[in-house]
């Protein structure tokens, strides 16, 4: 790996690690867009980003239908 020049180290300061690694945040690293972020950045929304858990999808006003299980 070659090294960075110092023009392209400014310019990556905020991504870059300890090791002098450019390192993005842990829900970008799988991300296939070109918008990532930092590791020093707490995502707070990103609006490419889907969780598979996310309730947008789900209506929540909807009643849920009866489970057969006994208590």
């Amino acid at each position: 790996m070659s090294r960075m020049s110092k023009k392209r180290k400014q310019e990556w300061s905020f991504f870059l690690n300890d090791r002098n690694r450019i390192t993005y945040n842990a829900l970008c690293r799988k991300c296939v867009h070109e918008c990532k972020q930092s590791f020093h950045a707490i995502v707070i929304e990103c609006p490419r980003y889907c969780s598979k858990r996310s309730k947008d999808g789900h209506n929540a006003a909807l009643p849920r239908p009866p489970t057969d299980k006994p208590r």
